[in-house]
């Protein structure tokens, strides 16, 4: 069986240029992070959030997984923003 290939959508590139995120630097946060949520009814497939580590940088990837024809969908790439989320950047601080 074949490893899934990944699909940049559009917007996620846009912002990996802004940010400067590389797609090195997106394969590394895939294979070495960790999912922190997970969205099973997301439309048109399940997607999760996925928190790594550039050094100190913490990095966020949303991830949509298209099983049947093993791909795995990069919706966007950021930061974490620290109003938002606790020192971890894997909790959400209450609104």
């Amino acid at each position: 069986m074949s490893s899934p290939s990944l699909v940049f959508r559009l917007h996620a590139l846009q912002r990996m240029v802004e940010r400067r995120i590389r797609e090195t630097d997106v394969w590394y946060v895939l294979n070495l992070g960790k999912t922190i949520e997970i969205y099973p009814d997301d439309q048109p497939y399940p997607s999760r959030l996925v928190l790594g580590w550039l050094e100190s940088r913490p990095i966020h990837i949303v991830v949509a997984d298209d099983q049947a024809s093993q791909e795995i969908i990069i919706v966007t790439v950021y930061e974490p923003d620290p109003e938002r989320w606790e020192a971890d950047f894997e909790t959400r601080k209450p609104r």
